[in-house]
């Protein structure tokens, strides 16, 4: 555990590999079954045109080009010496074996890649990719990221996520059995969804065999169908100290051994509409490091207690 009364990524890192990790954005020029017509066209209503890639490469260049841009990019402000690669735009486990094993070989291949983290859907994850990513995690580490976003299934089926609560538990359990490390996203702030939702999410969480997890502000973007529905009748988003309150219940409900990979992600400033106050990220950390001080908590200091009601 840290100053900061949680245990972050950078902490796990340091641990880890014994120095500062950073994280490359790469795009394996992936598309989603939700938005292919496989099982919808449209989309999750909060993403973007980028498929929560905004910050990733171009998909037209090759993931040794995207590594060395993004490598270049790094050492104008550090002089960092290793690199998690990120394949972070749409689902990155969507696609033929063959293709999943070049991409990932080619980003495996680089002696300062340490890593490889895998952001895909818990539904595009069948026993001859779960196999192929089982043996990469012999060679280095694997981490597959889901964005789960909500146990509510009503929550589910508004933000056409196209998936159930099952078959997330499915990929988690699988994943698991071989050894794979999972993050979980959760999405803090979607539209209907109370503060006790979101605890009961976090609550959830805790409870299963999650590696890390990643704790995302709702943001409401331009182009998406969740921007169009907040410009025509804008719904409720949390206010800055509201945001870290709620963040602060839910560390305290998690275990202490759970990697806090995120405690409020980034909109693309050109693209966000909503909220405005998550553009300045050292504001918002300093607020939820003041909430967690002001109230005497840290992560895990409720985990199992039934007693805690936030």
């Amino acid at each position: 555990m840290n100053d900061a009364r949680y245990y972050s990524l950078n902490t796990y890192l340091r641990q880890t590999f014994g120095e500062k990790v950073y994280r490359l954005s790469l795009n394996g020029g992936m598309t989603c079954p939700n938005r292919d017509g496989s099982i919808g066209t449209g989309g999750c209503i909060f993403c973007s045109a980028g498929g929560s890639g905004d910050f990733a490469a171009s998909p037209q260049q090759s993931v040794t080009g995207q590594i060395a841009q993004a490598k270049l990019l790094l050492r104008e402000k550090t002089n960092c010496r290793k690199y998690i690669a990120y394949f972070q735009a749409y689902t990155n486990t969507y696609a033929p074996v063959g293709v999943l094993r070049a991409l990932y070989t080619e980003a495996l291949a680089q002696p300062d890649i340490v890593a490889l983290s895998i952001a895909t859907r818990c539904d595009c994850l069948p026993p001859d990719v779960l196999d192929l990513l089982a043996e990469f995690n012999t060679i280095k580490p694997v981490w597959v990221e889901l964005g789960l976003q909500t146990i509510h299934e009503h929550t589910l089926r508004f933000i056409r996520s196209g998936f159930s609560l099952a078959q997330y538990e499915q990929a988690v359990s699988a994943l698991h059995a071989r050894g794979i490390k999972v993050i979980t996203h959760l999405i803090l702030g979607l539209p209907g969804e109370t503060t006790d939702d979101m605890r009961a999410s976090v609550r959830y969480l805790a409870a299963h065999p999650v590696f890390g997890v990643k704790l995302q502000l709702l943001h409401v973007l331009e182009g998406t169908d969740l921007g169009t529905l907040y410009k025509n009748d804008p719904f409720p988003l949390f206010t800055l100290e509201e945001y870290c309150d709620l963040i602060a219940d839910c560390l305290a409900l998690l275990p202490p051994e759970m990697v806090i990979h995120r405690l409020t992600g980034d909109g693309p400033r050109r693209l966000l509409l909503a909220p405005q106050w998550s553009t300045d990220k050292k504001r918002v950390l300093n607020t939820i490091h003041r909430q967690l001080a002001g109230r005497d908590l840290w992560q895990g200091k409720y985990y199992r207690n039934e007693e805690f009601h936030g």
